[in-house]
């Protein structure tokens, strides 16, 4: 697992260090210094070879103090650097004004008349916001906010954990007014230490940057870290492992047939509608469920019959008749919802499908994924909303989501106006609470949360950007890819995590240019590249 920290856990892991006295603060800021300049001479490798011009802002805190050591430390390689301080230099905190001391023991620090954008333009090759980093829980307004200001027209070169404004928790730009809301247009380079934090893959500043970079400062091994029970997880090295994992056990499986692969069932949309069904299914089939069977009215059979040949077919009018198919006990996953529509037929189906009748099935525990329609009717009925269970997943995008849990949603909405902002993530978390099931919420800044709390973030963001993935019928194949692996025995965690991951790493395995179809298309070779 890839954890990512909160600011209030990152402080609580470096005060254990302190405690024990393994370090001081003094020595961690020293490497938090060290490791900012490590990555930029590592992203731009040609600065090493001759002496360059920048510009240090420095906050009133910790964070200041990290720009004070960046400052001194580039000032030992030769280059001309120049040190402006928001705040009083009197009152900084004791590590700090520690550094304070040292630089100007080399250099002076400028007074703040002369900051402007454009003299930041003319006189620095590279800006570095020392300025407000995790600590942040109030808007950049008066002189914080003019300080700031003329850096972040000028362009941020290097962020120290996040441009300053920005809550490192949620991502969002904490602001007063809302005509700033966007913050700053753009960061190059965003260094952090030990691990990334949540907001560093969440909303507006997860689109800031252009590169993240995380530098260890020698923390792995506190107590504290492991204790933590809320710690986000990135979905990254976790769901490649689980994908590593299952695609061995699946090679190794005795005395296999399609039916000890999982049977998925895939419920599609009346004729002319059947096109959202067909591409979740060729998920599920392309991810390794042994058998995928779509389910539809007897007026789309011919449709589908035309353009399936591994995927089998089965005519279901209504909840009667999904009943009877149901009896077949080697059915383990449902994917309903994507074109499959809004009519009372469709919301029996749902509730059909969310009857529990007899537990568990030889294959394990019948598992449901609900993506699309199926989310909206969910939102219309409370009686439906209340038969979810544990074993479903639910698949929304951002109006989908706001249509199931309005009033979330709108806590989320809300413009940030003080620090840690409810995130994305906590939203995600209420919501799996509230629906008792893995709740998996859609888009570039993607968030898994069960109802125990446990989150991952599956982030298409850095080197992992997938624009192209905005394609019409995506999603559908999303939904299609958990189900084949909740058909697989993936647990609803699981499979919504390693799912998503997969989606990401199959759109870059395309890149520019992909539709939907592409998508699944792409699994073999994503598997691959992973050994397989």
């Amino acid at each position: 697992m890839t954890e990512l920290l909160t600011a209030a856990q990152m402080r609580a892991i470096e005060q254990a260090a302190i405690d024990s006295g393994e370090v001081t603060g003094l020595e961690l800021m020293e490497r938090a210094g060290v490791g900012v300049v490590e990555a930029i001479l590592e992203e731009w490798p040609a600065m090493a070879l001759t002496s360059h011009k920048a510009v240090v802002l420095c906050g009133p805190g910790n964070n200041g103090g990290d720009g004070f050591v960046v400052a001194r430390l580039l000032k030992e390689r030769g280059w001309e650097v120049e040190v402006f301080l928001y705040g009083d230099e009197g009152k900084l905190p004791p590590d700090a004004k520690v550094n304070c001391e040292r630089w100007k023991g080399m250099g002076e620090i400028s007074s703040n008349s002369k900051l402007t954008r454009d003299y930041l333009i003319a006189n620095s090759e590279m800006c570095i916001d020392a300025v407000f980093g995790t600590g942040l829980s109030r808007p950049l307004e008066g002189d914080a906010y003019n300080f700031c200001w003329a850096m972040q027209a000028a362009g941020i070169d290097v962020a120290i954990d996040v441009p300053s404004g920005f809550c490192a928790d949620s991502g969002e730009y904490i602001d007063g007014q809302i005509d700033n809301i966007e913050g700053p247009s753009g960061v190059e380079l965003i260094v952090t230490f030990e691990r990334a934090k949540t907001g560093h893959f969440q909303s507006t500043l997860a689109t800031k940057a252009d590169s993240l970079v995380v530098k260890s400062i020698g923390l792995e091994n506190v107590p504290k870290w492991r204790r933590d029970k809320n710690i986000v997880s990135l979905s990254r090295g976790a769901p490649k492992r689980a994908a590593s994992k299952a695609l061995r056990f699946w090679k190794n499986v005795k005395d296999e047939n399609k039916y000890s692969h999982g049977h998925a069932l895939i419920l599609s949309g009346p004729s002319g509608k059947t096109g959202a069904a067909r591409l979740a299914a060729r998920g599920a089939l392309r991810i390794g469920a042994g058998v995928v069977t779509v389910a539809c009215p007897p007026d789309a059979l011919a449709e589908n019959a035309a353009q399936l040949n591994a995927i089998m077919l089965n005519p279901v009018a209504d909840a009667t008749a999904l009943r009877a198919v149901l009896q077949d006990e080697r059915i383990n996953a449902l994917c309903l919802g994507p074109a499959l529509g809004l009519g009372d037929n469709q919301a029996a189906l749902i509730a059909e499908a969310l009857t529990v009748r007899g537990g568990r099935t030889p294959y394990g525990s019948r598992k449901v994924v609900l993506d699309a329609d199926a989310l909206t009717l969910l939102s219309r009925d409370p009686q439906l909303f209340g038969m979810l269970h544990a074993n479903c997943v639910l698949t929304p995008h951002g109006g989908e989501f706001a249509r199931l849990f309005p009033d979330i949603a709108a806590k989320l909405a809300e413009p940030a106006t003080i620090g840690p902002a409810y995130s994305k993530v906590d939203a995600t978390r209420d919501a799996a609470k509230r629906a008792g099931c893995v709740v998996l919420y859609k888009g570039a800044d993607t968030v898994i949360a069960d109802p125990t709390g446990r989150a991952a973030i599956n982030s298409a963001h850095y080197e992992r950007s997938a624009p192209w993935l905005a394609t019409a019928g995506s999603g559908d194949v999303l939904a299609g890819l958990i189900t084949g692996l909740l058909a697989r025995g993936f647990g609803p965690m699981q499979a919504a995590e390693t799912a998503a991951w997969l989606h990401v790493e199959c759109a870059l395995k395309f890149g520019p240019g992909l539709i939907a179809e592409d998508i699944a298309e792409q699994l073999p070779k994503v598997f691959a590249d992973l050994g397989l």
